[in-house]
């Protein structure tokens, strides 16, 4: 159980006593950064909850099976419609929660990103929360404590995951890629926050990331266009680019530490970024990052 899932080694220790000694909650809210492992985490315990045998190590009964197929009637994932998890969702869930369970003794509902909630659909989960019938487990996955409403969290059993650390993501990406198939710098991984999704997400982009890297260490050193050769993929990278954004903010804090200069880089930065939530003129905006950080430095 859990071994092929990475990191958060006693929240899978803590959720192995749940299911030995037969204790499960009616509502769970896993909480953590994007891409380290909350969402296969859930399916697995939801998998040994609904197991038959009642065992760590089961994979044989028909609750397993059917599991393992993506067939079983007992367990349901509710995804976001869009960007948000609308209160008809909720409502189709509360219809299906009222059937007993079919195979199982129990069923399992995930609500993954579930801090895209509509406020309308939390206090609607909440009444669900409130009287629960006894063969219910559900499980809210987010990445952001705060959007809970008080009365959907003092409801459930918060378990906060821990960021993984950039030794076992570097280790991960050479034990599943290969050494020789990526290109990772050591700050590189400072940039992944701890996620194995958006590791793996960029572990081919380490070229790009390189030039980024080169372009920040000689900004005070290069003319204009030379930085504008080195940041060319930053006008093609549109998708990418809060994460390219964040990447550069790590380089310049580490070059605060030694000229207070680079301070106004992080802040021309952070502008540029609200300028791009504000849907103003893309290059145009990457332009003005550049030029100003440029003058700022030389």
């Amino acid at each position: 159980m859990f071994e092929n899932i990475l990191g958060n080694d006693k929240i899978k220790e803590a959720l192995k006593n749940i299911i030995i000694n037969k204790n499960a909650s009616h509502s769970y809210m896993f909480i953590g950064v994007e891409g380290i492992g909350k969402k296969l985490i859930a399916t697995e315990f939801s998998k040994r909850l609904l197991c038959n045998n009642e065992k760590i190590d089961c994979n044989s009964c028909k609750s397993c099976i059917e599991f393992d197929s993506k067939n079983h009637p007992d367990f349901l994932i509710i995804e976001p419609d869009g960007n948000l998890i609308k209160i008809e969702q909720i409502r189709n869930m509360q219809k299906k929660i009222q059937e007993k369970p079919i195979i199982s003794k129990r069923k399992i509902y995930i609500i993954n990103d579930a801090d895209k909630m509509t406020k309308e659909a939390q206090n609607c989960l909440l009444k669900t929360l409130e009287e629960p019938p006894e063969y219910i487990s559900i499980i809210l996955i987010g990445n952001n404590e705060s959007s809970f409403l008080p009365t959907i969290k003092s409801r459930c059993m918060i378990i906060h995951f821990e960021p993984l650390k950039n030794a076992e993501i570097k280790k991960y990406l050479q034990t599943e890629f290969g050494t020789d198939s990526i290109n990772i710098q050591d700050d590189m991984l400072d940039i992944f926050q701890g996620s194995i999704g958006k590791a793996i997400k960029l572990k081919d982009r380490g070229e790009e990331y390189q030039s980024y890297n080169k372009m920040i260490q000689n900004l005070d050193k290069i003319d204009i266009i030379e930085l504008l050769n080195l940041a060319e993929p930053l006008y093609k990278a549109k998708e990418e680019i809060y994460e390219i954004l964040e990447y550069i903010n790590v380089l310049l804090l580490k070059k605060a530490k030694l000229n207070y200069l680079y301070t106004s880089c992080i802040n021309i930065v952070e502008n540029t970024k609200k300028r791009l939530k504000q849907n103003s003129n893309y290059d145009m905006c990457i332009d003005n990052m550049l030029f100003n950080m440029w003058e700022e430095m030389n």
